[in-house]
C-alpha cells in the first residue's frame, strides 16, 4: 500500500488545517492512522479510524480538536485539525495496518507509512 499525505502547511495558532492521506489503491480493507513526529520527540499517536469507517480513536492531544473521516471510493483518509496550538508543530505521517483485528494506536503495528507533512504552527 503506497500512502501519501497532503495538507500540511504554515498557519496560526487557533486556525484550522485537513491533512488527507491518498493511495493509488484501495484501502478499505486496513485501519488507518495518523501519526506524528515534532524534532527531538518520539511518534506520537494522532488519531485512527477503523476499517468500519465508524470506530476512532484519539490520542490526548487531539480530543476535541481534531476528527479523522475516511471516504473509501476516493482511497483517501483525512485529519481535520481544529483550534491548532504551538505544540502541534510536527511532521504528520498517514499509516495503514492490515494486519491486526482492532484499531491500534502503537505506531508498530502499521505497516505502511506515507512520507509525512509538515505543520507549523505559529502564534
Amino acid at each position: 500500500v503506497q500512502l501519501q499525505a497532503s495538507g500540511g502547511g504554515l498557519v496560526q495558532a487557533g486556525d484550522s488545517l485537513r491533512l488527507s492521506c491518498t493511495s493509488p489503491g484501495a484501502v478499505s480493507s486496513y485501519h488507518m492512522g495518523w501519526f506524528r513526529q515534532a524534532p527531538g520527540k518520539g511518534r506520537e499517536f494522532v488519531a485512527g479510524i477503523a476499517r468500519d469507517g465508524i470506530s476512532t480513536r484519539f490520542g490526548d492531544s487531539a480530543k476535541g480538536r481534531f476528527t479523522i473521516s475516511r471516504d473509501n471510493a476516493k482511497n483517501t483518509v483525512y485529519l481535520q485539525m481544529n483550534n491548532l496550538k504551538l505544540e502541534d508543530t510536527a511532521v504528520y505521517y498517514c499509516a495503514a495496518d492490515g494486519t491486526y483485528p482492532f484499531l491500534s494506536s502503537f505506531y508498530r503495528e502499521y505497516q505502511y507509512w506515507g512520507q509525512g507533512t509538515q505543520v507549523t504552527v505559529s502564534s
